[in-house]
This record gives C-alpha cells, sequence and structure tokens, in this order.
C-alpha cells in the first residue's frame, strides 16, 4: 500500500546506425537485439515501460505505416520511413525522448511458450493507443521497417537505491512497477544472456 517510486534510464530514440547528422533507424530480428542491448549493459522495454515512455516523450510524431507487403522488409521501405519520420521531426532536437513513429520490440512472458517468436508492441497514436496490441505472430528472425529497438538501462532506481532491472522483474512486489504481467519470468533467459 506504500508509494513506491522507480526510475528507468532510456534511449532517447530508436537505435540507429550512422552518424547524428546522417542515420537510418534499423530493425532488428529478436536475438540480434537482444545480443545488442545486452552488449551495452541494457534491455528490452515491456508493454508498461513503452506506455510510460510515450506518456513521459518530449515529443510525440504521428505513426506512419506504408503499405503492407513483402517490401515492408527491405532497405527500401526501411530508408522511404526514415524519411517520413524526418520530415516530422525537422523541428524536435535529437537527445529529446522521442516516441510514436515505431512498434517496439518487447520483452513478454509469452516469449516463454514461444521462444521461437517476437514480441511487438506499440506504434501510439497521438491520443495514446497504440495501433500495435501485443503480438507474438511473427518469427523471431522477422524484421520490419515498423519495428524499433530502444534500449533501457539494467540499472534502475527504486526510491533512489539503484539496484538491477532483473531483479526489479522478478519481484512480485516490485514488478508491476515496469510490467503489467507483474513478474517477468527469468528476464535473463528471455534477453539471451547469463544471470549475474
Amino acid at each position: 500500500g506504500e508509494a513506491v517510486t522507480a526510475i528507468i534510464w532510456v534511449m532517447p530514440d530508436y537505435l540507429a546506425i550512422g552518424s547524428d547528422d546522417d542515420f537510418l533507424r534499423i530493425p532488428l530480428t529478436y536475438p540480434t537485439a537482444t545480443a545488442i542491448a545486452t552488449a551495452f549493459g541494457c534491455i528490452l522495454p515491456t508493454r508498461k515501460m513503452v506506455d510510460v515512455i510515450y506518456e513521459q516523450s518530449a515529443f510525440h510524431l504521428k505513426p506512419q505505416p506504408l503499405p503492407p507487403g513483402p517490401k515492408m522488409r527491405s532497405n527500401a521501405y526501411f530508408v522511404k520511413h526514415q524519411q517520413k519520420i524526418e520530415a516530422q521531426r525537422v523541428n524536435f532536437p535529437l537527445g529529446e525522448v522521442l516516441s510514436g513513429h515505431k512498434k517496439d520490440v518487447v520483452l513478454t512472458n509469452l516469449l516463454h511458450k514461444r521462444p521461437d517468436r517476437i514480441a511487438i508492441y506499440g506504434w501510439h497514436q497521438l491520443n495514446g493507443k497504440p495501433i500495435q496490441p501485443l503480438s507474438t505472430v511473427h518469427g523471431a528472425q522477422y524484421a520490419d521497417y515498423s519495428h524499433g529497438i530502444r534500449l533501457i538501462s539494467q540499472s534502475i532506481w527504486i526510491d533512489g537505491e539503484p539496484c538491477s532491472i532483473f531483479d526489479v522483474l522478478q519481484d512480485p512486489v516490485l514488478a508491476p512497477l515496469l510490467a503489467y504481467e507483474g513478474v517477468i519470468s527469468k528476464p535473463h533467459d528471455l534477453m539471451g544472456c547469463q544471470e549475474k
């Protein structure tokens, strides 16, 4: 019944390749996304984290879906979507938390039952409602132009005290701060990394 404050640190935008002056937000398969996150001491978000990041973002962009089809996984679509995002972002500075322009690759307990899948969620509209409900319909090697990888630090503060986000996600009392599902079972396994 006591109020608890959690602070997480997030990337201001989705993972990209290039420089500040010339970059491309790049979708990744689930194994690649978790490997990169782990290499940088990070984790993928949960649905609740995605919603909170959207709520607290400095700037919101309108989702801009492209026509579905086999081209969704092509470099041409990656570039076309990037151009649409950048046309909206023109007055928003890099480094500020930006959201609404991609679906997030997320952690969920559903992946324990289907480790061969990727979980996606989000792409919030300007009214705050996500276009994409939680889905594990695609295989783990699937990535298309609409997917974004936002990294979350493995370090978290609970009431001003540093702790591991893995510990918080497995704590029955604290996990609901970060996940609608409550406890995320074996998050190290979901991230494909060894427990420390």
